[in-house]
């Protein structure tokens, strides 16, 4: 059971649009702290990374499916077009080297499959691009998680019972750290008619004063 939600939040997290609502790395390093050997943070480690390719699998489909068109969607629209455009430029410069190496930046990691998908990148291309980005994320990830689990057993062995405090300061950083990246995924960016009419309005307002 906890193999199969940590695939599913996995594929929650890469899923197109989806990643935005679903904290996925929060969850995997939560599970990965859960894990009561080494095998068996390495078979979520595993399970993880596949979830995490099988999303990336959807976001590329639907690219080859709508093409640019996918780029006015609701999705993306929620997510910036300016990210969009961003993973496109980025995998017409590199291929599959850029859906590897965005897998650990957010935002653009969501959208690259899709930008890959539409922009016509070769699925042989695309497909081990995604396995490593996706083995390489999961690592971060459930190792984050293990390495979690190691503190506090160490808390608990060397604080006792006032270990509780070491662990909720933890919990409370990484709650920190993630209503701090979805504040940063939902802050709204100027277009870019409204720069444009702004700088014009700047501009006929230094020549006015001149």
């Amino acid at each position: 059971m906890t193999l199969l939600l940590g695939f599913g939040l996995a594929f929650a997290e890469s899923g197109l649009g989806i990643g935005m609502l679903v904290p996925g790395e929060t969850a995997v390093v939560v599970i990965a702290a859960t894990m009561p050997s080494t095998p068996a943070a390495l078979a979520l480690a595993l399970v993880v990374a596949l979830g995490a390719s099988a999303g990336d699998h959807v976001g590329f489909l639907l690219g080859r499916r709508y093409g640019d068109a996918l780029r006015e969607s609701r999705g993306v629209r929620r997510l910036g077009h300016e990210h969009f455009d961003r993973a496109t430029a980025l995998v017409r410069r590199r291929g599959g080297y850029a859906v590897f190496l965005t897998r650990l930046v957010p935002v653009v990691r969501t959208l690259m499959p899709a930008a890959a998908g539409a922009s016509g990148l070769a699925y042989r291309r695309f497909a081990p691009a995604s396995l490593a980005g996706s083995l390489t994320w999961s690592a971060a990830y459930v190792g984050g998680g293990s390495i979690l689990a190691g503190f506090t057993r160490l808390a608990t062995h060397v604080l006792g019972g006032s270990s509780w405090i070491v662990v909720s300061t933890v919990l409370l950083l990484v709650a920190m750290a993630w209503l701090a990246r979805v504040a940063v995924r939902r802050r709204p960016t100027t277009p870019p008619e409204l720069s444009q009419s702004r700088g014009t309005t700047a501009g006929v307002g230094a020549m006015t004063v001149t």
